[in-house]
């Protein structure tokens, strides 16, 4: 368990409730438990649906979902507590089996929708005045708010006049393309909303496709 989460599950009654033994109950198809992200990262995504498909399109993904990650989700969960990694993978491919076509493409979507719904109104100033560089450049920092395993990486080139950004998911504990996607659609949409124009992100690597780094590469026009 990493540094952050042995802080918040002291002090998050939903951290110590989800850490109960009962709710570890998962199929062996799943990725390993040890990983955990932030309750945001599901509250924006039934958010996703329920803005789309009303309160019967939440119920339909929450069915589909195993009976461990349904109990949590019957629960409380708050955004800023800490929830099982294989929980964000199950509800994600549930969301995007159901409502997209079921080959993962929907998931970075969501996950620019995600950008936007997780975005503080305090934090919207440095969208509007600060630059993609800006944005991304300070992504690193704030990953161990979201994430109890693994750091970014991110670096900056100029290429036929676009920008580009490198940005590195390392040392994840728990690598997936679910987590790859998402983490492609909010970087997609920051630079976006921080005045990038003609923005592209894509999977220049993916360990869990069995490449050695997971790596996105944004290019945009300032």
């Amino acid at each position: 368990m990493g540094r952050a989460a042995r802080m918040n599950t002291r002090e998050d009654p939903l951290a110590i409730e989800v850490h109960s033994p009962a709710l570890f109950l998962y199929p062996s198809r799943e990725v390993a438990l040890s990983s955990q992200v932030k309750g945001s990262a599901i509250t924006a995504r039934i958010k996703y649906v329920r803005d789309l498909h009303g309160e019967p399109g939440v119920r339909h993904v929450k069915d589909a979902l195993t009976p461990a990650h349904r109990a949590i989700l019957d629960g409380r969960v708050l955004p800023h507590a800490w929830v099982p990694f294989a929980f964000f993978v199950d509800l994600c491919e549930n969301i995007d089996r159901i409502y997209g076509r079921g080959d993962l493409s929907l998931v970075k979507e969501v996950g620019r929708f995600a950008a936007r719904a997780n975005l503080p109104t305090l934090y919207r100033i440095f969208y509007v005045l600060g630059s993609p560089e800006f944005i991304l450049g300070r992504a690193p920092r704030l990953w161990d708010v979201h994430y109890d395993s693994g750091r970014l990486e991110t670096s900056f080139s100029i290429k036929d006049g676009r920008r580009v950004a490198s940005i590195k998911i390392m040392d994840f504990e728990t690598p997936h393309r679910v987590h790859c996607l998402s983490v492609a659609g909010w970087a997609e949409q920051s630079v976006e909303l921080s005045g990038g124009k003609a923005v592209e992100v894509i999977e220049a690597s993916c360990r869990a496709k069995g490449d050695k780094t997971c790596e996105l590469v944004a290019s945009w026009k300032p």
